[in-house]
């Protein structure tokens, strides 16, 4: 005989696939802040940035403030990834940071895990959709997984039960306005 209390349990107490997509400014910010709510419930999150290298603030802030409870593993450079012809090295960065994603997912040391600008990784063919979609469906039933950038393709938002949209309306950029400490990096 079927509990379907216990399976409307299960089916709520899962964790979640969250994506945060667009062309807009803040979808790594509202990660990051979805990951510092996790933590603030005891959590242990880990953050992996791809395309990315240097130290941005949200690195320096849990290297400083979080330790051991919030961990960021950057899987790029400090430089503009080629679209149409990526460097090696880009493609051997993002494809580690795939395979640590891959065996942080399992491991069970972590109850959120972020994979930071993966669907632009994708969208530059530095790593398979297949293996993206492969840590979705098979991720732990507690955990949660969110994916940021723009590109999000159309398998992922499928398999999300979040997806936000960040669009830009307007931009400092278009002013003249440089990127600064605090507010791009």
């Amino acid at each position: 005989m079927e509990d379907p209390i216990a399976e409307t349990l299960a089916r709520f107490n899962r964790g979640l696939v969250l994506v945060y997509t667009g062309d807009g400014k803040g979808k790594t910010t509202a990660a990051i802040g979805q990951a510092l709510r996790s933590v603030g419930h005891g959590s242990r999150v880990l953050i992996i940035q791809f395309m990315k290298g240097k130290k941005y603030g949200e690195v320096l802030a849990s290297e400083k403030y979080l330790a051991g409870m919030l961990t960021m593993v950057q899987c790029g450079l400090d430089s503009f990834v080629m679209k149409n012809d990526p460097a090696p090295v880009d493609i051997e960065l993002a494809r580690q940071g795939l395979a640590l994603a891959k065996k942080a997912v399992a491991s069970g040391d972590y109850q959120m895990v972020v994979l930071d600008e993966i669907n632009v990784a994708l969208d530059f063919k530095l790593v398979e959709l297949e293996d993206v979609i492969e840590i979705i469906k098979t991720k732990p039933v507690s955990l949660d997984l969110v994916l940021t950038g723009r590109y999000a393709p159309a398998d992922v938002i499928e398999l999300a039960d979040m997806v936000s949209e960040v669009r830009e309306i307007k931009h400092h950029y278009a002013q003249g306005i440089k990127e600064r400490a605090g507010i791009e990096y």
